[in-house]
This record gives structure tokens, sequence and C-alpha cells, in this order.
């Protein structure tokens, strides 16, 4: 795992990391809805796209399992994890009380 990633993840600025899969159906119905939120939240969050299949070490030192997965990092720590597709109002929720 790079160390920039491990910089990212335990910065004070939250960042929600999507573990996907090219040849994955709803990887692909998340990123739309992945793109408004990033519009919607602005600088406030980071958001970065692991594909699990180039990066195979960090899905399993996070222990994904299945894609798409969605962890919200703040400080290192994991501070929500969901699998599945994620609606941009739930992701909204869910990082306003970290920002």
């Amino acid at each position: 795992m790079s160390t920039s990633f491990s910089n990212i993840i335990n910065s004070d600025t939250p960042t929600l990391v999507d573990f996907y899969a090219t040849w994955c159906g709803p990887c692909k119905a998340m990123s739309p809805i992945l793109e408004d939120f990033k519009t919607r939240i602005g600088n406030k969050t980071k958001v970065i796209k692991i594909d699990v299949d180039k990066n195979q070490s960090a899905a399993a030192k996070f222990n994904v399992r299945g894609v798409p997965t969605l962890i919200l990092f703040k400080k290192g720590e994991i501070k929500w994890r969901q699998s599945g597709v994620v609606s941009v109002n739930d992701l909204l929720q869910v990082v306003q009380p970290h920002i």
C-alpha cells in the first residue's frame, strides 16, 4: 500500500474510499452517485477509488469481501463502512458529523 494512501486516510479531512472492480455492475451504478456527492460536499471530504483487482493488499487489509464497499476514514480510523450501492443523501448524512 502506498505511503500517499496512508497519508490520505490518516489526515484530519474525512476520506471516503470506494473499493470497486471494473467488472462490477453495482460499482458502475455507484460512480455517478459519488460524482454527485463530490459536487455537493466540495473539499470538505476526499473521495478516492481503489480497484480491488489492482490493489489486493489494500482490499485485504480492510477486509473488503464484496464490491462496492465504501469506507469512511478520519485520522486513520474507520468511522463507517458499508457494502453495496448507497444513495447520495445517505452518504451526506454519514459524512456530515465527521466534517
